[in-house]
């Protein structure tokens, strides 16, 4: 994973690298200075994006300044609600991105004091629905509806579509899980993108 994340940084300006996992936190961190956005999955059903604030801590403590949490409604597995997982990011001076899958839930989350809402969340729940690129209309609704960024989903795949996206409101582009090809793909996203984005 770091030589996958160095590559990545190689080819163009990038923000930030997401990464999941404590041990690959650690070991991008030692090849990569860029901000880290960090998320630990624990399980494969229910919340299982750094799903409680212990799971949070260690993500942060691991070396991610950004920590991605599922903000869904869903119930948490240590029954403790968002706003602890939040502040418990916050404490150690990191800041929290919250997964959505509905516009509601951003703004509930950043209510909470997320500091980055992620439409759609990895984590959506199966009955949303799966689709082809980004949930535009949801990036328009949440940029209107909060405070704080809002960053898109990694389905952007053309320019067209990163174009779009960066018109109603949505920033940046996470990288698509199995993209074996990331240079390629961001020279062919960042050629179309106007200049410093």
């Amino acid at each position: 994973m770091a030589a996958v994340a160095a590559s990545v940084v190689a080819g163009a300006p990038v923000a930030a690298i997401r990464v999941q996992g404590v041990a690959d936190i650690r070991a991008v961190r030692r090849v990569v200075a860029l901000p880290l956005i960090g998320l630990w999955k624990d399980g494969g059903e229910g919340v299982y994006i750094t799903p409680t604030a212990a799971h949070a801590r260690a993500v942060a403590e691991a070396g991610a300044e950004i920590v991605a949490v599922d903000a869904t409604g869903r119930p948490r597995p240590d029954g403790r609600p968002l706003r602890d997982t939040v502040e418990s990011v916050h404490t150690l001076g990191r800041l929290v991105m919250a997964d959505v899958s509905t516009a509601d839930e951003g703004v509930a989350a950043a209510e909470l004091g997320a500091d980055l809402i992620s439409p759609p969340s990895p984590a959506t729940p199966p009955t949303a629905g799966e689709q082809s690129g980004p949930d535009l209309a949801l990036i328009t609704e949440l940029a209107d509806r909060v405070d704080v960024p809002v960053l898109a989903e990694g389905r952007v795949h053309t320019p067209e579509e990163a174009r779009t996206r960066d018109r109603v409101g949505g920033l940046g582009r996470r990288g698509r899980r199995g993209d074996h090809r990331p240079r390629r793909h961001r020279r062919t996203v960042r050629a179309a993108l106007p200049p410093g984005r």
